[in-house]
């Protein structure tokens, strides 16, 4: 999987994004400890979690992941964000929905509050 994963990277056309994403793939791995694999088309994920709603419906998503998009890189977290306001004020600029995080330039955040953010949303994930 982690080849899928590198032809995945080799083929984001912007260099600052690539190298975003190869900055990830980096970080993640060290604090997940699990290897990179591709969730869709365009999702990188580390880990796996069960998720089941009210509703009956249920399946099986990326403990934590990302993907580059054009405008910027998505980060997609367990739990809401607000759980992690004491981290994104450190992490510098962004913005983010309700369960993800977007960052212009990853390589301009704080890396020691990303790596924090990665780490409380992966223990969330277990």
């Amino acid at each position: 999987m982690a080849d899928d994963v590198e032809v995945f990277l080799s083929t984001i056309g912007d260099e600052q994004r690539q190298r975003d994403a190869r900055l990830l793939v980096r970080l993640m791995g060290e604090v997940t400890g699990e290897p990179p694999a591709m969730w869709g088309g365009g999702i990188v994920g580390f880990g796996s979690r069960h998720y089941r709603y009210e509703s009956g419906r249920e399946g099986d998503v990326a403990a934590i992941g990302f993907a580059p998009r054009k405008a910027q890189t998505v980060l997609y977290l367990t739990g809401y964000l607000q759980t992690y306001a004491d981290l994104l004020e450190r992490l510098g600029p962004h913005t983010h929905g309700k369960g993800c995080l977007y960052l212009k330039r990853v390589d301009r955040a704080d890396q020691q509050a990303l790596r924090d953010i990665v780490a409380r949303s992966y223990a969330a994930a277990r």
